[in-house]
C-alpha cells in the first residue's frame, strides 16, 4: 500500500474511495513512567516513551490501511498522525487519510 501525505500521486489518475483511519489508545506501563520520571531529573530522551508512541504509530497505520484494502485501495493520500490524551497515563494515536484507487 502506497502511503503518501500530499494530495495526490504523482503520474496518477485516482478515484477517491472515502476516508480510512486507524486508532489505538495506548497506556503507559509502571517500570517505563518510573524510569520516564527519573530521566526528568537529568533531561534528554525518554526512550521508553519514544517506544511506546513509536508502536501505537505502527498499530494505528496498520489498522487505517487494512481499512483501505478493504475498500480496494491502492493508496491513501493526505495521510496524516493525531494524538490526544485520553486519561491519565493513555494517549490514543490516529493515522487518518484518503484512500484512492488508480484509474
Amino acid at each position: 500500500m502506497l502511503l503518501l501525505n500530499i494530495e495526490y500521486v504523482p503520474g496518477k489518475e485516482i478515484e477517491a474511495l472515502g476516508l480510512v483511519k486507524g486508532t489505538v489508545v495506548q497506556s503507559k506501563n509502571f517500570g517505563k513512567d518510573f524510569m520516564a520520571g527519573m530521566k526528568t531529573l537529568v533531561g534528554g530522551e525518554i526512550t521508553g516513551y519514544t517506544e511506546m508512541l513509536i508502536e501505537a504509530r505502527q498499530i494505528a497505520t496498520k489498522r487505517m490501511v487494512d481499512e483501505a484494502e478493504k475498500l480496494g485501495a491502492d493508496a491513501v493520500i493526505n495521510m496524516r498522525y493525531g494524538s490526544a490524551s485520553v486519561m491519565q497515563g493513555a494517549a490514543e494515536v490516529i493515522a487518518y487519510g484518503t484512500a484512492v484507487k488508480f484509474l
